[in-house]
């Protein structure tokens, strides 16, 4: 496979790590991964935003296991790390979806370097998510 997009919307601890790592899998093989972050999510494109991510719902309680968890499995447990290590690879691109950025107070102010920038969602999905081999929702 050589591109690859995803769409994020959901920002629990839990259920962001299967996206990013989805994505460094592929990243790590050479893949172009393009990521567009909505609704919750775009909060993660924010250095308050990825520190905050929290484990919600009937596996709150079990936060501390899961990050022990992710560390013993060689994982960085900070998301913003996770990000971090996705752009070391080159082959990941990251985006805020403008319409989820206005309502959750993402601007370029806070919008993480390691973000290309906040984009319309139809932009990603025709330019992005419409070329790529493969499209993933999260």
């Amino acid at each position: 496979m050589k591109t690859l997009a995803i769409v994020v919307r959901d920002d629990a601890y839990d259920k962001i790590l299967t996206p990013l790592a989805f994505a460094y899998l592929a990243a790590a093989e050479g893949t172009q991964v393009d990521m567009l972050f909505v609704n919750w999510a775009v909060k993660a494109l924010t250095a308050d935003g990825a520190a905050a991510l929290r484990i919600d719902g009937r596996h709150a309680a079990e936060e501390a296991r899961v990050r022990e968890g992710v560390a013993r499995a060689g994982l960085p447990t900070d998301i913003y790390e996770v990000i971090k290590a996705l752009k070391a690879t080159g082959c990941v691109n990251l985006y805020a979806c403008s319409l989820a950025a206005a309502i959750f107070g993402v601007d370029e102010h806070n919008l993480i370097p390691e973000a290309e920038g906040i984009v319309g969602a139809a932009w990603f999905l025709n330019d992005k998510a419409a070329r790529a081999e493969h499209s993933q929702y999260f």
